[in-house]
């Protein structure tokens, strides 16, 4: 397609007709739903709207259609973790297929939850919910009044992880990797285990040392704070320490390095160390945190292209890649010294 010069005016819905080539009744349709458009029409039309950067009109939509254009996300009334990201990627999605966005919270349980959102669903306000907090069974892909209901099924009542999120596999991955390079003895310092997160990356690592015949230093129940990483290492009794920490998450893994450095240890020569979640200071330290990048955006994306499919049949792309993807830095290291042993 040629290159269209600036204009500030509001692309309209005749300008895409013409420049993909189909009457503007087929573009209309195209907005209402891609169901029974051609593939080389739809593939037109896509294209005429990202050079035009086309948005619908959404008063011009309601007046015609009496669609609303919004479509909403509710989530639980407190939250355990900074659904930040999570939401940014559900924003652009929507964004992306026309839609405004507005975030909802409803109080009480589950039952009282399931109850305001079905009110919702049937008010005509919304054409989509995406709901991250758990609403009972019978209302889950429920059309309300035009309002189709999807629901994340990675996070608890408090925005807990309890869904893709919560594979551990990395953790097999890291002490796979970390065995291959000669350490023997492992600590593992949990987070919450009141999480499915935490219970699962205990379970992968109690797995993995079984199954490759590695010693274990034991399990050390901490509470996701660089304190209780602290403990955990002072909580050792002495003799030979492990020669590979696998933390809970990156706030673990500082408690665990501070505490390295206060003994005199030297991170990697002495003691390796990962984390988990990939946090910003993790990847600023001396040395820097092997760490699990989790695709947080990719998550809310992926839930908001879910709700665009159910309410309009278009097929946005959903996130490339896995959700969670091991990240290799200074902070392990080959194993080829005798481990230390606590005075």
């Amino acid at each position: 397609m040629t290159e269209r010069p600036e204009d500030p005016r509001r692309p309209t819905i005749r300008e895409v007709a013409r420049l993909a080539d189909v009457s503007h009744q087929t573009v209309s349709r195209y907005l209402r739903s891609r169901e029974g458009l051609k593939p080389q029409t739809l593939a037109r039309i896509d294209a005429a709207v990202s050079e035009l950067d086309y948005r619908p009109n959404l008063v011009a939509r309601y007046l015609n259609t009496r669609r609303t254009g919004r479509l909403a996300i509710v989530m639980p009334e407190l939250v355990a973790s900074n659904p930040t990201r999570i939401l940014s990627g559900a924003t652009e999605a929507a964004h992306e297929a026309g839609y405004s966005l507005e975030l909802v919270s409803f109080g009480g349980g589950i039952d009282a939850r399931t109850e305001r959102l079905l009110e919702l669903a049937d008010s005509g306000q919304v054409e989509g919910i995406l709901t991250l907090a758990p609403i009972a069974p019978s209302a889950q892909g429920r059309l309300g009044n035009g309002a189709a209901i999807v629901v994340s099924a990675d996070f608890d009542d408090e925005m807990r992880s309890v869904g893709e999120l919560i594979d551990a596999a990395p953790v097999r991955d890291m002490i796979e990797r970390l065995s291959g390079l000669g350490h023997r003895r492992f600590y593992h310092v949990a987070g919450d285990l009141k999480y499915a997160s935490a219970r699962a990356r205990k379970d992968a690592y109690l797995e993995a040392v079984d199954r490759l015949g590695v010693e274990s230093a034991g399990v050390f129940e901490g509470d996701w704070t660089a304190r209780s990483g602290f403990d955990a290492m002072r909580a050792l009794p002495h003799g030979a320490l492990p020669t590979a920490v696998i933390a809970g998450n990156d706030m673990v893994a500082v408690g665990v390095m501070r505490w390295a450095s206060e003994h005199g240890l030297e991170i990697p020569r002495d003691l390796s160390v990962t984390g988990w979640d990939d946090t910003e200071f993790g990847r600023f330290l001396t040395p820097a945190l092997t760490s699990v990048e989790l695709d947080l955006e990719g998550v809310g994306r992926n839930g908001m292209v879910r709700l665009v499919k159910a309410v309009t049949g278009r097929d946005l792309a959903p996130s490339p890649g896995p959700v969670s993807r091991l990240l290799w830095r200074e902070s392990t290291a080959r194993r080829d010294q005798t481990p230390r042993r606590l005075g």
